[in-house]
């Protein structure tokens, strides 16, 4: 009897363990096709940021026309679905018109990087429009209140002798302490944008401002409340506006900003989890490109 018993818990146990690997195997193909469709609802549209300066040399001239071509032919390989540049939405209107000129050859391009690169590209992807994501519009009820004394840091610098605490001009513009803006040698405008959208060179132009939010004295802060009402407010809106012209997870969108901005918008960015951020590097050291 004890025998049959035995059997019988064999028999039972035994076939547990043949349906459980069976449910595992089930369970197996489930979690595939459950992870296949995890993996597409994951997928996250892509943004890529150029860091530039705003082109003020002549880049009209014919060897720095085709240095910008070349700068031109790198970046194609993105395949950006859509060009997004530093102008406030307010301004989107006569922008698309200046672009719809230079599709119709009515428009020549200016010394201008939204111009330069932002309209070759749009062109050569078939783009019927350039988007605008700055904010910087022409009444910024923030910017006004700039003309307040406990906003205003450049003027309590001044008042209160603490303009060394500021970064040099170098700094601000060029986004590098260690760099003082002068290249002595002649610098290619791909080389100029490498050296820009080094993550050494945007962490330092963040440093810089980080730096000014210690001016002020006592109960007043006017370096932190520039920072934090108008440098970081204006960023993270920029971050809002690239949300508001995203459509799609196949959207592959493009940002031309300056340098300064790299670091604050694509901190939001990655900290939103909603994108897949992509460095300007590995296009424009990529090799030789037809």
């Amino acid at each position: 009897m004890r025998i049959l018993v035995k059997c019988k818990l064999y028999f039972i146990t035994l076939l547990a363990a043949v349906l459980s690997i069976a449910g595992t195997a089930t369970s197996e193909n489930q979690t595939d096709v459950s992870t296949g469709e995890s993996k597409q609802m994951m997928k996250k549209p892509t943004i890529m940021i150029l860091g530039s300066w705003h082109f003020a040399d002549d880049v009209l001239v014919p060897k720095r026309q085709r240095e910008i071509k070349q700068v031109f032919e790198h970046l194609k390989a993105f395949k950006p679905t859509k060009i997004a540049v530093e102008l406030d939405p307010s301004r989107c209107a006569s922008e698309n018109k200046r672009y719809q000129g230079y599709l119709n050859g009515t428009y020549e391009l200016e010394r201008y990087e939204g111009d330069q690169i932002g309209y070759r590209l749009a062109k050569a992807f078939g783009h019927s429009t350039i988007y605008c994501v700055d904010y910087w519009p022409e009444r910024n009820p923030i910017l006004e209140k700039i003309k307040d004394h406990l906003i205003n840091r450049s003027e309590f610098a001044k008042v209160h002798n603490q303009e060394h605490l500021f970064g040099s001009p170098e700094d601000h513009r060029f986004g590098d302490p260690t760099d003082s803006g002068k290249i002595e040698k002649y610098e290619s405008i791909i080389d100029k944008y490498i050296r820009f959208n080094h993550p050494v060179r945007t962490r330092a132009s963040q440093r810089a401002y980080i730096h000014d939010a210690r001016i002020g004295l006592g109960d007043q802060y006017p370096g932190a409340d520039w920072l934090a009402h108008v440098w970081y407010a204006r960023n993270l809106k920029i971050f809002v506006n690239l949300t508001r012209i995203t459509e799609s997870t196949d959207d592959r969108i493009l940002l031309i900003i300056g340098v300064g901005h790299v670091y604050l918008v694509q901190q939001f960015l990655e900290e939103s989890g909603d994108y897949i951020i992509e460095s300007p590097l590995k296009y424009l050291e990529a090799g030789d490109v037809d």
